[in-house]
This record gives structure tokens, C-alpha cells and sequence, in this order.
């Protein structure tokens, strides 16, 4: 029997009309599909890493944000379980991972000029720190991260307070750290201001200190003492030397790729959910320091105060040697000195 033309037409109308809705509900579900963030840090999901610190305060303020919550999500892969840090950096610039809390150290394997930020009595305390990184030193060093490592830094916060020496024994004037073997991050400037503070600098992972020190590999330790806390390090290296000779910062870090997807509408929100978290987690940090040094103190750790502008003038030769190497960074130290 053959259809009549008018039911023709209303075969084919209804394929149309089908076809369009379709194609619509097609392209409303891709409008609304949430930007999913794979986040990577190195340490511990627990609150005594900074890191989980701001990732938990930035992951309330997304929730809490009508414009965000349903629009971005955040999975949290704490304790290095996407890899190794260096091999993380490389996996953010591609994309392979989308975000990364870490301290700014590691992404010298990218950038080697980030390296600035690691020389020893760059920054007198934590304030100079965030006035710099707030500042003109921050917007260089984003820019330069953007460039060679195809990131976008969202913020730099604070590390659980300044790195000083932990040792079996006592440590109170410059010179008694004469040749003792002290573990440092296997970081360039790191072990280069360790060595011409007059120790030993040995670059070892943090997973064989604790019995380096029971054996008598290492005579002591450069950390911050929620980490010297943590890792029960005070049951051996007893004493304290408030050296403060490195602040280094954290860095929260976006692949560029990953930011350009969040719907321009909605990074504004994004980047002030993050704004907020730093300032949280630099308040913490302060916070988390004291208690720990409380809790050190009251484990018989005892703490020493030495010359510190002493040591400082012992290390000015690691910073003419970077600079010669990466003059470009010149800018950025003024810059840095000038928030004081």
C-alpha cells in the first residue's frame, strides 16, 4: 500500500524534529559535562601536609560555589600514587595529568631558572615570601613556567615552616657544623648552600633517613619541623639549629591545556576558590609550625638559636654562581629583597 503524500511528509517532519532533538539533548549534555581534574601531590592526605592542606580548603570552596560544584571535579591521588615527582612534572606539562601541588623545587627539572627560589637566605621569613610570590618574582616566575613548563600556577603557598638543622649533636655557632654530614633534598642549591654553610651536604631520599641516622650514615637532617615530627627523626637527632636557611614555597600548578577547558565563564570563580585556599593554608602553616615545635620541645628536642646573618654571608658565592648561569633571575632577587 503506498503512503499518501501528506503522510510522507509527516514521516520525514518527524525524523527532523527526532534528529534535532536529538542533536540538542546531544549538545546540552556536552555543555554540562563536568570538567573532571586529576590532582597530584607527592605527600600524605592527612594535615600534616601542606599540600592536603590547601587541596582540602580549595576542594570546600569548590563545593560551596553554586557556579562550581557541579562543573568542576577534583580526584586527589596523594602519596606519589601517579609516580614519581620528576616524572609528575613532565606528566602536568603534557596534560596526562591535570593539576599538582608541590613544592616549587622539583619543576627545576622543566624550568632550571625556578631553581632561584632555593637559594639559601633568599627570604628573611614567610611574610617576604608571599609579599614576593604576590608580587612582581611571582608573576615572573609564572610567566616562566607557563613558557617552559606549559603550566598555570594558581598559587603559591607556604611549606610547614622554615628549613633548619636537626642533628645528634649540639649546634650552636657557624663553625661547629664544620664537616658534618647533613641530608638534603638532591637539589642543586640545596646542596650547594648546605656545603658552603659548612657541612656536608648528602642528597639522600626521605625514606632512608630515619636509619641513616640510627647507623651513623648522616650526622643530622635540613627540614621543617612538623616533617621532623612526623617522621619520629627527633627519637635521634635531638637538637635543633635555627639556621631558617631556606623558605622554599609551594607551588599549585594547572596544566594549560586543563585550565583553557573550564568554560571561560567559570575560571574566574576557579582561580578565586584557589586565591582563597592559599591564603588559608599560609595562615595554617604558621599554625602547624608552632605545634610542632611545641610537641618537639616537649619530646626533649631542644633548640638553638645561632648567626644566621654569619651563615648568610657564607652562602652569598651560590648565589653569584646561579646568577651567573641565569642572569635573567637577577630581576626576581631584586624583586624579592625589595618585599622585605
Amino acid at each position: 500500500m503506498k503512503s499518501s503524500p501528506s503522510g510522507l511528509r509527516q514521516l520525514v517532519m518527524g525524523a527532523l524534529v527526532t534528529s534535532v532533538l536529538f542533536a540538542a539533548g546531544s549538545f546540552a549534555n556536552v555543555a554540562q559535562a563536568a570538567v573532571n581534574l586529576r590532582v597530584y601531590s607527592s605527600l600524605t592526605a592527612d594535615d600534616n601536609s601542606a599540600h592536603y592542606i590547601w587541596f582540602k580548603r580549595f576542594q570546600a570552596n569548590i563545593e560551596k560555589d553554586p557556579q562550581l560544584k557541579n562543573e568542576i571535579k577534583l580526584n586527589y591521588f596523594p602519596n606519589a600514587m601517579l609516580g614519581k615527582e620528576a616524572d609528575a612534572t613532565q606528566q602536568v606539562r603534557v596534560g596526562a595529568i591535570n593539576m599538582m601541588i608541590s613544592g616549587t623545587s622539583i619543576w627545576a627539572t622543566i624550568a632550571p631558572e625556578i631553581g632561584v627560589l632555593d637559594l639559601g637566605y633568599l627570604f628573611k621569613d614567610w611574610n617576604q615570601v608571599g609579599k614576593a610570590l604576590d608580587g612582581k618574582a611571582g608573576e615572573a616566575l609564572s610567566a616562566l613556567l607557563l613558557k617552559k613548563a606549559n603550566i598555570v600556577v594558581v598559587g603559591y603557598a607556604y611549606n610547614l615552616g622554615a628549613r633548619n638543622i636537626y642533628t645528634k649533636k649540639v649546634i650552636e655557632k657557624p663553625e661547629d657544623l664544620k664537616n658534618l654530614k647533613i641530608r638534603v633534598l638532591p637539589v642543586p642549591n640545596f646542596i650547594a648552600t648546605i656545603n658552603h654553610m659548612g657541612a656536608v651536604a648528602i642528597p639522600m631520599p626521605g625514606g632512608e633517613v630515619y636509619s641513616s641516622l640510627q647507623m651513623g650514615v648522616i650526622d643530622g637532617l635540613e627540614h621543617d619541623s612538623a616533617t621532623v615530627l612526623a617522621n619520629k627523626f627527633y627519637e635521634i637527632a635531638k637538637n635543633a639549629s635555627l639556621t631558617q636557611h631556606i623558605y622554599n614555597p609551594i607551588v599549585i600548578a594547572i596544566n594549560n591545556k586543563s585550565f583553557q577547558q573550564i568554560p571561560e565563564n567559570l575560571r574566574p570563580a576557579f582561580l578565586a576558590a584557589a586565591r582563597e585556599a592559599t591564603e588559608y593554608e599560609r595562615q595554617q602553616s604558621s599554625v602547624v609550625e608552632e605545634n610542632a615545635v611545641k610537641q618537639l620541645k616537649s619530646l626533649g628536642m631542644v633548640f638553638h638559636d645561632i648567626d644566621r646573618e654569619a651563615l648568610r654571608n657564607e652562602v652569598k658565592p651560590v648565589w653569584d654562581a646561579f646568577l651567573t648561569k641565569y642572569p635573567q633571575m637577577k630581576p626576581v632577587v631584586d624583586d624579592v629583597a625589595a618585599a622585605e
